[in-house]
Order: structure tokens, then C-alpha cells, then sequence
């Protein structure tokens, strides 16, 4: 995308106006997927439609399709609403401060943590985005912690504090629960935060890490040189056991 050949060498500088699409196209790429969810759901409700046979069915040939349908179909609109927020949230900042790598990060984490399920999980329909929520939630924290930044850090405990039991998620306490995209979506996100460990992010200083300029020291007495030092101054749903639809894993 044209937008995204802004990227100064400079990591410092900016442009305000380029900054300003930048911020509308990550809202805008982030709000088209929550809304395809709601529209996707909207009609499965109008229509009096159960959508579960879209989602992944692992080690059967019908349930392959799923890896790229499941996190568009949920159980219903309590399901809906606990995957939207975070899913929003998540994908506008990666969008933000990832920049021409997005999409690439995006797409994959997207992909391997529902190829995972589909070779991995447990025999019912696996739907939902939170797959993808904790690979986003995943990537985002481990990748603050491996670069020192803040900004990232911040937005996933935010995240968990929204999402609330990420970790126990990923652990097989819920039957209903498809803790099986949890762990993969966690586990794709960290693996890919160490992936993408050496791209460069704009990064601005916060007022307590600039290092403050020394001022030149007075001239000592019966000194003839001016000495002078200057310091120098980053939920899937459901669970449906038989492949003919009677158990369903949400996430």
C-alpha cells in the first residue's frame, strides 16, 4: 500500500498529515473486520441460521475451510461482544505501529493458529476470532517486552483487563471452550513477536527517559583550557463433538 512507503529513516520525524491517514486507515482496517462479524451474525440470526459447520473441524477434509471462516462466526452476540472490543483494539494498534509489516503479521497469525487447531484440536467445530485475539494479545506483549517498549505493554494488559482470564483460557478447563485456538493463537503471536524482533519501530521518548544535556564545567582556578563536557543526549466458541453437529466449541 502507497501509504505505507511513508516510513522516514529517520524514526524520529514525522509528518503530521501522513500521521493523521495513517491513524484512519488502522481504525478504518480494524472496524471493516468487526463489522463483517456483526453482519455475518445479523444474517445468522435474521434467517434463523446455524453457521457452526463453517467453522474448524480438525483432521476432517469438510472442516479445512474453517481456518479462514471460523473467527467470522460466533454462537451469539455475548460471544460477539466479548471478541470485538479486544479484536478492535488489537488490530488498530498493529496496524499502527507495525506499519507495512501489519498485514503480513496479521495474515499469518490469522492462518497458523487455525491450521494448528485444525491439525491439533479435539474433535467438534472450533468458531470464533478469539484465536486471534490472544495471537494479536501475544504478539503485542511479547514484542514490548523484547523491545523495552512501553506503548506495547500497556495495550495488552489493557487488553487482558478487558478480555479478563486469557491465561485460563489456554488451559483445557472449559469443555465448551476451544482453548485449543487460545493456546495456538498465543503461541503464533510469540513466535512471530521473536520473528519480527529486529524491525524497526518509530519510537518516541517519554519525558522521564531523555537524558538531560550536562552544562560545562566552570573554568578551575589556575587552569589556562576551558574544559567543557556536554552529555550526549523506545472466545473460540463452541463445542460440537461429531462431525454431523451436535457438539460445539466456542472461542
Amino acid at each position: 500500500m502507497n501509504l505505507f512507503r511513508y516510513y522516514p529513516e529517520n524514526l524520529s520525524a514525522k509528518d503530521p498529515e501522513v500521521e493523521k491517514k495513517i491513524f484512519g486507515h488502522s481504525f478504518l482496517f480494524a472496524s471493516f473486520f468487526v463489522v463483517v462479524f456483526w453482519v455475518v451474525l445479523a444474517f445468522q440470526e435474521f434467517f434463523g441460521l446455524d453457521l457452526y459447520k463453517g467453522g474448524i473441524f480438525p483432521l476432517h477434509w469438510k472442516g479445512l475451510p474453517g481456518i479462514l471462516a471460523s473467527p467470522f462466526i460466533h454462537s451469539g452476540y455475548k460471544h460477539l461482544v466479548s471478541n470485538s472490543v479486544p479484536f478492535f483494539i488489537l488490530l488498530f494498534a498493529l496496524v499502527y505501529y507495525y506499519r507495512k509489516i501489519s498485514y503480513r503479521i496479521f495474515f499469518q497469525i490469522f492462518l497458523f493458529s487455525g491450521l494448528c487447531v485444525w491439525l491439533a484440536g479435539r474433535e467438534s467445530w472450533h468458531i470464533g476470532a478469539s484465536g486471534v485475539v490472544y495471537g494479536m494479545a501475544a504478539f503485542h506483549f511479547t514484542s514490548g517486552v523484547i523491545r523495552n517498549d512501553l506503548r506495547l505493554l500497556v495495550i495488552s494488559v489493557v487488553v487482558v483487563f478487558l478480555y479478563g482470564g486469557m491465561i485460563w483460557g489456554m488451559l483445557p478447563l472449559k469443555p465448551e471452550i476451544s482453548w485449543e485456538s487460545h493456546l495456538w493463537g498465543g503461541v503464533s503471536g510469540v513466535l512471530l513477536a521473536v520473528r519480527y524482533r529486529k524491525f524497526k519501530l518509530r519510537r518516541e521518548k517519554f519525558d522521564w527517559e531523555e537524558e538531560p544535556e550536562q552544562e560545562p564545567e566552570e573554568e578551575s582556578a589556575g587552569s589556562r583550557e576551558d574544559v567543557g563536557v556536554f552529555g550526549h543526549p523506545t472466545y473460540t466458541s463452541d463445542f460440537r463433538s461429531d462431525p454431523e453437529g451436535k457438539d460445539e466449541t466456542t472461542n
